[in-house]
Formats: structure tokens, C-alpha cells, sequence
């Protein structure tokens, strides 16, 4: 798979006139150029429901004159740029509105409002599967397509009359939530089914992905569904960027290749006349290759078809740097220290996957901000990862444990592993007693919130202090654990007949139980730390936990003195025996009320790393620039100083 892609958006309405008028191959050709692209997702089909060539299938659109597809892919291909194609699978505004009746809805009978600008979700279930998948089966028929990308797809729970009656005729309940969501389950196989089976009856082995915008942890079922995976990760529009560290981090441990998404964009999908920072699309491909990712940026077609040159000449900014770094990034596996078993997954392993109170994302995308942070070396993982080869388990606030996920936490635990457990995490599934011994006894739920957590051991920049804990903590005794720290009270919780200053109550002072425990298993803090730290951020929630993780990891693999917004990854490339160490810094603000940008990249001196390998370095050198690094080797450490970091750059390390 290529690691310098464009994803073309191409969603035109019917009411614009001269569609494509303008195209030319040669400058199609030279934006491409111009941009170092080497693949390019063109589009068949569009959410208004129009082809852009001629069809059978489908209609194609009617201010349009010529195959516009057939043209691009034509000149696509004439300078070795691959060209997967795009339909639009879960929306055609076209269609919608002569066939209502197959629409997705909702348990009121609800789809979007027709007298809104806007579209229509379609189902599955109904006759619109065929129509797709004839459309798909044309275009890999007549067209020399190297994928296919289907878009707005995903589980759905749906109560057209089409699934009501679907639901009647086995007997279940429409009104039963749980038979709602196994038909949308069933539904949503059976489409990624037909559309296999249409595909590779024509191209066997041909590339197909759905996109539904996020890769869900621990449905590794319908990750396969894909040949590989395309991380939708915009952090202007909607995802931030907390989102695809702690996605991709999740799905190289899967082993599919799979793409980093982001766009040019200054917000989102289907912005006109917004760009970003080149430095924004620097930083967000240096993150995707530092992941182990290929990179696709999103940009959108103006309906002349006019490649926009300011666009490309932006693309150009960071792929030239990618197309140079691409040799030490292919064939790369991460190496991680510790693993974060993620909330998302044990929810769905658990049955608790539509959980709406936010605790699925929260706790996880505040771990990995913390790791992030603290230059831990981790993964994301799932239910069916094999545990024992990293030295710390991560189980983050709400992460409890059905007797086959507490067997397989034990095994973790008799070889040697240890577990930092938070909050609830660590409890059986009825929460009234820990499945682990982490050398405390369940009590109850702390009745205070928020309330206080005093510290045994010093805390950097900090001193000591009570500190503040917001989250819901859990009541615990000693049974066998190590106290290093306890739980204040404050006088009282909040409300209307008793209440103190402007947001709540001090400590008390009064012992209110072990707060932070430390066994021969592991350590245990009894409060949603991850969670409070993903909405809140305060530093004494990262700095305990980093405290934790450096007792629990006397040996990490990796340390350094990079600020708090570097990124850091170490991969390895078994091929060549050689590990790349990867350097990142920028520093996200935030313009307007929640749009994150990136605009300047400081550079960043003198950046100290030592890492513990079980081989002997023989070489160790910058990268893409070949520039020889000086080197100390003692005994299984090597030592080594980055000059300069100037947005990313890549320590390859030979052994």
C-alpha cells in the first residue's frame, strides 16, 4: 500500500452547471506531481447520488459531458499514481427522495428532515443493497480501479418496516434493543458480503474498505471486513489530536496495513477555500509514519474540475518529506512496554458496547495522552491480544473483568506482568470484589466527589500538597498492599443547603481510606484518574500516574528528555534489523472556540534519548539525511543526542 495518498472528494450538486468543464489532463498530472502523490482515491459516486461517468447502473450526473472518471484514472495511471475508487454507500440524496421507504430509522420512525439541506442514511437491509452493489460491480468491471472505498457505512440500528418485518418473521421483538442491534449486525455482514463477492468475482484480491469514521477497538470481526484500514482522523473536524495516536496505536497490533487520514482542510469534509498550515500537514504525515502508517490527506474537487493548485503545492510541503522517510517506515512493528487495554473493546467484548455516558472514549484517549506525555513506550489493545508480551497492563477506570478477561488477567500476572488498575477497573462484573488481587478490599463507592488524594512520595514542580481528584473514586481497604497514599475527605459534598465558595468543598484532613496501593501484582488508584485527566488535564492526575508507571517499569525500554508535546515511537524493521526512533514535536493551540491548529514548529535542541535494546548498536544515524550520530553503548543501553528536532526526525538505529 502507498504512503502518499489523496482522498478526492467530489460531492457536487445537481443545481451547479459545467461539471468538469475545466479538467485537463496535464494539469491534473502536474498538481499530482506537484503534490509527490502516488495514489489518489477519484470518486464514482457522490452523496448526491450522481456518477461521474457513464453508467447503467447509476445516473450520471447531468450537467456532466464526459467519463470524468475514465479521464483521471487514464491520467492517473500514465504516471504511475494508483487510483482506488470512491463510492458513496450509505447516502444518495438522488435516490432518498424516490425511495423513502428504504431509508434508515430510527425508533420513532424519524430520518433527517426533508426541508433541510442535508442527506438521507439508507439501509441495508432493503432493496438499495442490490442497486449498490450493481454500481460497485460496474465500476470494478469497466473501470482499471486499484480499490474500492465505500463511504457512511457502518452497524446500524435500524427500525425501517423493512427490519420491523425482518424481525417479526424470526419471531423477535422490534421493541428489544438487543434483537435491534443483532439484525444491524446481521445486515451489516451481509452487505460487506455482497460487495466482497461482487468485487473479487471480477478482481479477486482487490482492495476494498468501508468507512464509518473510526475504527472501533476490539472489533477485530469487522476490521477484517476490510483488505486494510483508513484511519478518518481530521483533527480540525471533529477528531482532535488525542484521536489517532490512540487509534493507530490500537490497530498496528491487529496487523493490517493500514492509512493515517487527515485533510487539508482548515476545519472539515467539504470546506471550499480552507487550508491549513503546511506545518500542520507536516506534523499530522510525520505522525502517521511514526505509526506505522501510509498517509492519505483529504481534499475536495472544485466542480470544474480544476485541481487547485495552492492545495497540491500544500500536500507538496509534507509528502516531499514522507517520500523521503518512506524506506525506514515500511515493514514496521512497534515496540511497546506497556499495554493499554482499552475501554472501547472490553465494552463491546462485554456486551456493553453502545454505553452513551461517554466512559468507552474518555478513559482511553486520557491514558494515551498521558503516555504520550511521559515518553511510555505503548499499545492499544484488545480482549484477544496476547498479553504477556508487555511488562505493564493498563485497565483504565471502568475496566472490569467477566471470569475468562480475569483468567487471562492472572496468567498476564503469574508470568511476571504487572497491572496499573484505576477506578473500577479490576472489580468482577457484579463490582462488589476485585477478580485480581491488587492488595486491596473493595468497600463501596467513595461517597465524597470530588475529594482529595494526599501523596506518600514527592511530586515534581508540585511539593506537597492535598490535591484535588474530580472523578469518582472507589472506597478500598489494605489487604496485603503497600499505602502510597491516601484519600482525603472534603467536610462535605455540594448542594443546595450546604455548600462552600464557588465549586466545592476543601479537604477536611480526614482520612478517608487508601488512595494509591502498591502490591506484588501492581498498583491501584482508586479514582477515574484517566478519565478526570481526558476532561480536565491536570498535572497531578499525569504525575501520579507516571510515578506509578516508572515503579512499575524500572527497566522502560525508552527514556528522554523531549518536552510534554513530543511524541516519541520506536519501531522496528526486522527486515533490514534495524530500529527507527521517532521524534515529534508541535504544539497544537486552539483558534476560535474548539478548532486545534498547528502553525509554527519550534525547534527543540539537544534531545537526549537512551534506549535498552537486547542487541548491540552498530550504527546510528539520522534519517532521511544519512548524517552519522554519535553513540555511547553500555551494556544493553545506547545513549545518543538529536542535535536538532525541527518538526520530526528519525534515529535509525542498526544492530
Amino acid at each position: 500500500m502507498r504512503f502518499r495518498q489523496v482522498h478526492l472528494d467530489f460531492h457536487t450538486s445537481e443545481a451547479i452547471p459545467g461539471i468538469g468543464a475545466d479538467f485537463s489532463k496535464h494539469q491534473f498530472q502536474e498538481m499530482l506531481k506537484l503534490g509527490h502523490v502516488d495514489s489518489i482515491t477519484l470518486f464514482s459516486k457522490c452523496h448526491h447520488g450522481w456518477a461521474y461517468h457513464p453508467s447503467e447502473a447509476n445516473e450520471m450526473h447531468p450537467e456532466l459531458k464526459f467519463d470524468l472518471l475514465g479521464a483521471m484514472i487514464e491520467a492517473a495511471h500514465e504516471i504511475d499514481v494508483q487510483t482506488p475508487v470512491y463510492l458513496s454507500a450509505g447516502l444518495d440524496e438522488k435516490l432518498a427522495r424516490r425511495r423513502v421507504e428504504w431509508l434508515s430509522r430510527d425508533k420513532e420512525d424519524r430520518t433527517y428532515p426533508f426541508l433541510e439541506p442535508g442527506y438521507h442514511g439508507f439501509c441495508m437491509n432493503t432493496p438499495y443493497l442490490d442497486v449498490l452493489v450493481n454500481q460497485v460491480e460496474e465500476v470494478v468491471r469497466n473501470y482499471d480501479a486499484d480499490g474500492i472505498f465505500l463511504d457512511i457505512v457502518g452497524v446500524q440500528m435500524c427500525y425501517c418496516q423493512y427490519c420491523v418485518a425482518a424481525l417479526l418473521k424470526r419471531g423477535q421483538d422490534p421493541r428489544n434493543d438487543a434483537a435491534v442491534k443483532a439484525l444491524g449486525e446481521r445486515v451489516y455482514a451481509n452487505y460487506t458480503n455482497r460487495i466482497k463477492e461482487a468485487v473479487h468475482s471480477v478482481k479477486p484480491g482487490l482492495n476494498i474498505f468501508h468507512n464509518g469514521g473510526h475504527i472501533r477497538r476490539g472489533r477485530r470481526d469487522l476490521a477484517r471486513m476490510n483488505t486494510h484500514l483508513e484511519l478518518e482522523s481530521l483533527p480540525t473536524g471533529g477528531w482532535g489530536y488525542d484521536h489517532f495516536p490512540l487509534s493507530a496505536r490500537y490497530s498496528q497490533t491487529i496487523g493490517m496495513p493500514f492509512l493515517g487520514m487527515t485533510g487539508k482542510f482548515h476545519t472539515t469534509w467539504g470546506e471550499f477555500g480552507g487550508y491549513k498550515h503546511p506545518n500542520a500537514l507536516r506534523y499530522e504525515t510525520a505522525l502517521s509514519i511514526a505509526n506505522g502508517a501510509g498517509c492519505s490527506i483529504g481534499d475536495q474537487l472544485h466542480p470544474k474540475g480544476l485541481m487547485d493548485e495552492a492545495t497540491y503545492r500544500l500536500i507538496g510541503a509534507a509528502y516531499r518529506e514522507v517520500k523521503a522517510k518512506e524506506p525506514w517506515c515500511s515493514g514496521v512493528r512497534n515496540v511497546a512496554d506497556v499495554a493499554l487495554l482499552s475501554l472501547e473493546a472490553v465494552s463491546y467484548a462485554s456486551g456493553n458496547g453502545n454505553r452513551k455516558d461517554g466512559l468507552s472514549a474518555d478513559p482511553d484517549a486520557g491514558a494515551v495522552r498521558m503516555l504520550l506525555e511521559g515518553k511510555i513506550l505503548f499499545d492499544v489493545i484488545d480482549t484477544e491480544a496476547d498479553f504477556t508480551t508487555y511488562k505493564v497492563l493498563i485497565l483504565p477506570d471502568e475496566v472490569t473483568l467477566d471470569a475468562s478477561l480475569a483468567g487471562k488477567v492472572n496468567d498476564f500476572l503469574s508470568r511476571g506482568g504487572k497491572i496499573l488498575a484505576t477506578g473500577r477497573s479490576g472489580l468482577n462484573e457484579g463490582g462488589d470484589a476485585f477478580a485480581v488481587d491488587l492488595g486491596v478490599t473493595w468497600l463501596e463507592t467513595n461517597r465524597y466527589r470530588p475529594d482529595y488524594f494526599r501523596p506518600y512520595f514527592q511530586m515534581p514542580e508540585l511539593g506537597e500538597a492535598s490535591f484535588v481528584f474530580y472523578s469518582q473514586g472507589q472506597k478500598v481497604a489494605l489487604s496485603g498492599g503497600k499505602e502510597l497514599g491516601a484519600r482525603e475527605n472534603p467536610y462535605f459534598n455540594r448542594d443546595v443547603f450546604r455548600f462552600c465558595s464557588h465549586f466545592h468543598t476543601p479537604s477536611s484532613g480526614e482520612y478517608g481510606g487508601p488512595g494509591m496501593v502498591e502490591s506484588g501484582n501492581g498498583i491501584y488508584l482508586a479514582w477515574n484518574v484517566f478519565e478526570d485527566y481526558a476532561s480536565k488535564g491536570s498535572i497531578i492526575l499525569k504525575q501520579t500516574v507516571l510515578h506509578a508507571l516508572r515503579r512499575l517499569l524500572p527497566d522502560q525500554t525508552l527514556r528522554t528528555n523531549l518536552p510534554a508535546q513530543g511524541v516519541v515511537t520506536l519501531q522496528r524493521q526486522d527486515d533490514h534489523s534495524r530500529y527507527v526512533n521517532h521524534l515529534l514535536y508541535a504544539v497544537p493551540v486552539r483558534r476560535g472556540k474548539n478548532t486545534e491548529v498547528i502553525e509554527d514548529i519550534v525547534p527543540i535542541h539537544e534531545v537526549e534519548v537512551e534506549l535498552r535494546l537486547p542487541e548491540k548498536a552498530k550504527r546510528v544515524y539520522l534519517a532521511p539525511q544519512s548524517v552519522p550520530l554519535a553513540f555511547e553503548q553500555q551494556g544493553d543501553r545506547v545513549k545518543y543526542k538529536v542535535p536538532k528536532l525541527e518538526c520530526h526526525q528519525m534515529v535509525v538505529i542498526e544492530a
